[in-house]
C-alpha cells in the first residue's frame, strides 16, 4: 500500500487524478481538501498528523464522511520526501494485518500488535484491516 506524501498546497494541482490515499504533512485548509478532492475523484483516504486533526474543522470531517473519503490521523515515521514522494507499507506488515484479520482478531487488536511493531498509526492499520475485511 502506497500513500501519496503531499507537502504542501501547491503540490495538489500536479497530483495524478487516480491517487486513492494520500497524507497531508501540511495544515490544510477547507479550501485545500476541497481542490485535492477535485483533483482526485477516486479519493478513498486522507491521513493527516494528530496536531492537524485537533484544529480541522467539523465541516470538513462531515463533508469528507459526505463523499465516502475516511480521514484518519497519524504520521508517516521516517519518511525522506526528497527521495520517494510515497510512504509505502511494507509486504511482509500487509500479509500480517490480513493473516490477524483473517484468523479473527479484533480490528483493536490487530492495530495495537501491529503498532508495536511497526511505526504505522493505529488508524492506518485499522484501515487497511477494515479496507482488506470489506474487499
Amino acid at each position: 500500500m502506497r500513500l501519496r506524501v503531499i507537502s504542501a498546497r501547491t503540490e495538489i494541482p500536479n497530483l495524478n487524478p487516480n491517487e486513492k490515499t494520500v497524507h497531508l504533512a501540511f495544515r490544510a485548509s477547507n479550501v485545500d481538501f476541497l481542490n485535492l478532492m477535485q483533483r482526485c475523484p477516486r479519493l478513498r483516504m486522507i491521513q493527516v498528523p494528530p496536531s492537524y486533526n485537533k484544529t480541522m474543522s467539523n465541516a470538513i470531517q462531515v463533508f469528507l464522511d459526505m463523499q465516502g473519503i475516511d480521514l484518519l490521523e497519524g504520521d508517516v515515521w521516517g519518511h525522506r520526501k526528497d527521495l520517494d514522494e510515497y510512504y509505502t507499507v511494507d509486504s511482509a506488515t500487509l500479509e500480517e494485518i490480513n493473516a490477524l484479520t483473517a484468523s479473527g482478531v479484533s480490528v483493536d487488536d490487530v492495530a495495537e500488535q501491529i503498532r508495536v511493531k511497526s511505526r504505522i498509526g493505529s488508524d492506518l492499520i485499522k484501515y487497511i484491516a477494515k479496507s482488506k475485511t470489506t474487499a
